[in-house]
């Protein structure tokens, strides 16, 4: 062969075996590292694997690989993770042609906030069979590829760093709900051995709960064999007993939520329970956390977002035998803010045991300021029950008590009866349509208008020949304020009684309901008499009948009420004039008859050396006048020279107890207490 093609056949020889070498080789280092970082970033972990080395494969199976991620992304919270790798900065003092390294930045959101980091890849080439591929690219695994600071042995530790939750507190410090301690029985679940079933059957029997509850909480998805797993605050029954004889199971004091007033206040400071899937599929934008405690009734849980703090995050990077070596992300604790209401607990206090378990309620305002001094329910709830571990006995017999502890009364409303009479006898005197001295002759208990009325009356308790519009209220005649609200007409009353809060929505952040006077406005004389005394379809809060005499104390002015005391610095106290001032003067001076005078409705409140006012009423609630139905009893009490309390109490069932004198005779003790304690 001549020398010429000889040269050609070996170069042409020479091609062909490099062109083969090429096509047996898989893709380059730069395109498996891309690979890897997609699926990464996908949290494709299977898909990861199947690129990893052999060495790599044989050091972790792929189940062990894709559980190790899984558990340690969802533990931290993993999100928006971002891989970028910088292929034009290969570590070459590292890089051979049998290894590659790639640095790279990774970023992720966690629940202890963002991680940035720096790392880098190593590839090696190594015999590949498959695809009749002979050499490939891999990816040599290292637990730095998780989080770049992660070692051989080494864990990811994620602590919650808890916050406090703000404190309830009256108006002179004195704690509503505060932050305590109690006592709490818990498991170590590692500790039980062999005798789990039996051990916690043993406790479920002296806890008085099922071994359900007990299991539910030990299944929880952070429990760990080593972690106190808390199942019970004790209460004192329960703190007594032994329980030393049980393997695991461990007692110790932790953080609670204590309610020092107890029933005297759970309506208002109502309580907090651990957040429910419910809570967290209504408020997503809330972010609880799964064991969050939230406000779930009462001040709780109208002043939650602001009481809740939100606790702190810390992801750190722990080695074989515990110790810290890096801090991945740390999200400091938020505690949260106090609350301080206008409420004097003492009174609030004094106020409830004066209900002595009868059912009704009771508010109490400064009506100077508008500060709500007392919100009192009765019969009541101890809220710290619900810390402590609530019982199903417990539980059924609240729900099933017919005075019904769990509702709150003070944000229902009510019939206010004769209370209302005030209202009426202003509205009067400011048209003109009844003076001071305007005399009624009414005779007999029984009066209607005509024969349109048919089988209708209105009745009265004295029988006074002569009557006028102080001996009215003194004497809390219906028939007077009756026939004075016909008069008045249904147009203008309705117009002049609205400007006293009703229809409108009391400026609070508490669920209180609007106040009204008729259903669909007054559509029959006999409803426009009933109204005049405080009947037909009128509904009252005891807070907003407090406010509603106001204007009796501050020259004709409605004040707003304010229970936050945060709001009073905000604002100043508020008011609206809805009468003069002059029929303000004359309203007030025949309610202080109605206590001072011997014969006055009121008079059992009256207080040696303080000037106290008043009005009393009993409300009928029955469908037709020929049943005897429900009666519920009203006073209405302040004093007059430093004007620093007025107090509207209603009790439930009066009938046969003297109606609304009995619920007198509970109001002059507290006021005696309150002006002894205080006095003008």
């Amino acid at each position: 062969m001549h020398l010429k093609w000889v040269w050609v056949f070996l170069c042409l020889s020479l091609v062909l075996i490099h062109t083969g070498c090429d096509r047996n080789q898989g893709p380059d280092p730069e395109e498996i590292a891309k690979r890897y970082v997609e699926w990464w970033e996908e949290g494709s972990y299977e898909s990861m694997y199947d690129l990893l080395s052999h060495k790599s494969k044989q050091e972790m199976t792929k189940e062990e690989f894709i559980t190790r991620f899984q558990t340690i992304y969802e533990g931290i919270g993993a999100a928006d993770l971002t891989i970028t790798p910088d292929f034009t900065a290969k570590v070459t003092e590292e890089t051979t042609d049998e290894r590659v390294f790639y640095p790279y930045d990774i970023q992720l959101e966690t629940s202890a906030g963002r991680v940035q980091a720096k790392g880098s890849f190593e590839l090696s080439k190594e015999d590949d069979e498959t695809e009749g591929k002979s050499l490939s690219w891999r990816i040599v695994w290292h637990p730095s590829l998780i989080l770049p600071a992660m070692n051989d042995g080494d864990k990811v530790n994620v602590q919650t760093l808890p916050s406090s939750r703000g404190e309830i507190l009256d108006r002179n410090g004195h704690g509503l709900a505060i932050n305590g301690t109690m006592e709490v029985i818990g498991i170590v679940p590692g500790k039980l051995g062999d005798d789990r079933e039996q051990i916690l059957l043993e406790l479920a029997e002296r806890l008085g709960v099922s071994t359900e509850i007990i299991k539910r909480k030990l299944d929880a998805a952070w429990v760990k064999d080593d972690l106190f797993v808390p199942i019970l605050n004790l209460n004192a029954q329960q703190s007594r007993m032994d329980y030393s004889d049980l393997a695991g199971v461990v007692k110790k004091n932790e953080r609670a939520r204590v309610y020092p007033y107890g029933a005297a206040a759970a309506h208002l400071t109502g309580y907090i329970r651990q957040v429910t899937k419910e809570d967290l599929t209504n408020a997503p934008e809330a972010q609880y956390g799964t064991n969050e405690l939230i406000g779930k009734s009462g001040s709780e849980q109208v002043y939650n977002e602001v009481l809740r703090g939100r606790d702190g995050k810390r992801i750190s990077i722990v080695d074989s035998s515990g110790k810290v070596k890096d801090i991945v992300a740390e999200k400091e604790a938020v505690d949260g803010q106090d609350i301080q209401l206008t409420i004097d607990a003492e009174l609030q206090q004094s106020i409830f045991a004066s209900f002595r378990e009868d059912a009704g309620t009771a508010a109490a305002i400064n009506p100077k300021t508008g500060e709500i001094l007392a919100l009192v329910n009765s019969p009541s709830y101890d809220p710290n029950a619900f810390i402590v571990g609530l019982s199903t006995e417990q539980w059924d017999e609240w729900n099933h008590n017919p005075d019904k502890p769990l509702l709150n009364r003070f944000t229902k409303l009510y019939a206010p009866g004769s209370v209302f009479k005030p209202i009426t006898a202003a509205i009067g005197l400011k048209l003109g349509v009844t003076t001071p001295g305007k005399v009624r002759e009414i005779h007999g208990l029984r009066w209607s208008k005509d024969p349109s009325w048919g089988n209708y009356y209105v009745t009265r308790v004295k029988e006074v020949p002569v009557l006028n519009l102080r001996d009215a209220l003194v004497y809390s005649d219906n028939i007077y304020l009756a026939q004075e609200a016909l008069e008045i007409g249904a147009d203008p009353f309705l117009k002049e009684a609205v400007k006293f809060g009703f229809e409108e929505g009391l400026p609070l952040q508490f669920p209180f309901p609007k106040a009204s006077l008729a259903n669909e406005g007054i559509k029959s004389e006999i409803q426009l008499a009933d109204s005049g005394y405080g009947q037909g379809e009128v509904l009252m809060s005891p807070l907003h009948l407090a406010l509603a005499y106001t204007p009796f104390m501050n020259g004709g002015k409605l004040i707003q009420p304010v229970l936050d005391s945060s709001e009073q610095e905000i604002r100043p106290s508020e008011m609206k004039e809805v009468l003069d001032s002059h029929t303000a003067e004359i309203i007030k001076s025949m309610l202080v008859d109605v206590v001072q005078d011997p014969k006055g409705s009121g008079h059992g409140a009256d207080i040696s050396g303080i000037e106290l006012a008043g009005k009393t009423g009993t409300a009928e609630l029955k469908i037709s006048k020929a049943e005897k139905g429900q009666e519920n009893g009203w006073f209405v009490a302040f004093d007059t020279t430093e004007s620093k309390l007025l107090l509207a109490m209603m009790v439930e069932h009066v009938e046969g107890r003297g109606g609304s004198g009995y619920v007198v005779n509970k109001v002059a003790p507290i006021l005696q207490k309150y002006y002894g304690n205080k006095s003008p």
